[in-house]
């Protein structure tokens, strides 16, 4: 079966295994865990911020990055299919008690002037305190679509004109370099937060990193804490992630290309309509009309391939390293034996 509904269903390798079990561990709660200690200076240090907090997850991430930047009562601006918001169980209202204004955009990507448009005046004791900026990079939502670092700089300047926080999700911020050329410290000079997903392109089994400043990482290691995130011998997770940041970089630019190739595809069939142009490893189309999501998705399974349906006739395919040339001449098959 050939697996294309997540990045994040990818099975460690041989290797990465080898390097999970030879890892020297310790308490991580204590400090004491040398590999865990290792993978947050290396990703704090690759991006340009002091210090670096392991978790088990970008949810947990993500949401330990919006309680710092907040209290009870704020609002946080985001696209209206950020991931923070749509994927992450409601964790901004239940876990920090903020509201949200939802930004509509271009695949995930707003402008300067939204934001600037959607800060609500801090003089008006009935609106909600305007706190944060979160900016998913890439977006999933918008079929993996790479935010240009010029405007993540104008959204800077208007965050720091109104002295809001601004954090980066950074699920698949290295597919978004593999593509833009830019380096981890330009990215990481714009951001007060950046959450860094090791279990998606990079194919670890689990673990995000959040990286910022000393202070704000001394706080989130308590909302870590509060949210049961506290691991105890994480050395052997965190092992896994330096083996990702060493092997499993550089060829991001395959899935990317096999998703074009998929993407030529997808585009000379009649029964697809609406394809997201492809930047990274992320491809979203819709049916035509007469088509349901679901009955596609449930064809391409007797075909071997599994896809999800995200919308009553939108699909999304995501390529990963478990993903190889072979795989694609079979879904390129069953895509065109059931989307005529």
């Amino acid at each position: 079966m050939i697996d294309l509904r997540s990045d994040t269903v990818t099975k460690p390798s041989a290797a990465m295994r080898e390097a999970m079990a030879s890892a020297e561990v310790g308490d991580d709660v204590f400090g004491e865990d040398p590999t865990v200690i290792a993978l947050e200076k290396r990703l704090a240090s690759l991006f340009g911020h002091e210090a670096g907090l392991f978790c088990p997850s970008g949810t947990m991430t993500n949401q330990i990055a919006v309680n710092i930047h907040t209290r009870p009562g704020d609002e946080v601006i985001c696209d209206e299919g950020a991931h923070i918001y749509r994927y992450e169980g409601g964790g901004v209202m239940a876990t920090s008690g903020c509201s949200v204004k939802l930004l509509s955009s271009d695949r995930g990507r707003f402008t300067a002037d939204q934001v600037e448009a959607a800060i609500n005046d801090r003089n008006a004791q009935w609106l909600a305190n305007t706190s944060l900026v979160n900016i998913e990079n890439t977006c999933n939502r918008g079929g993996g679509a790479i935010w240009n670092i010029a405007e993540v700089d104008r959204i800077n300047t208007v965050c720091r004109k109104h002295g809001l926080g601004i954090h980066m999700d950074g699920a698949r911020i290295f597919n978004a370099m593999a593509e833009s050329g830019e380096s981890p410290l330009e990215w990481g000079k714009r951001f007060d937060t950046i959450s860094i997903c090791l279990s998606k392109g990079l194919g670890a089994p689990a673990g995000s990193v959040l990286v910022g400043s000393n202070k704000m990482m001394a706080q989130a290691r308590r909302v870590r804490k509060r949210l049961g995130g506290g691991m105890r011998q994480a050395g052997i997770l965190a092992a896994a992630g330096l083996y990702a940041l060493d092997h499993h970089v550089e060829r991001l630019k395959d899935d990317h290309a096999r998703a074009q190739r998929l993407e030529a595809v997808l585009l000379e069939l009649p029964g697809v309509k609406d394809l997201m142009p492809v930047e990274t490893n992320i491809i979203i189309f819709s049916l035509q009309q007469d088509q349901d999501a679901a009955s596609f998705c449930a064809k391409l399974k007797e075909l071997g391939i599994l896809a999800m349906a995200i919308g009553p006739s939108q699909i999304r395919m995501v390529l990963h390293l478990d993903v190889g040339d072979g795989s694609i001449e079979q879904i390129k098959l069953a895509l065109l034996r059931i989307a005529k």
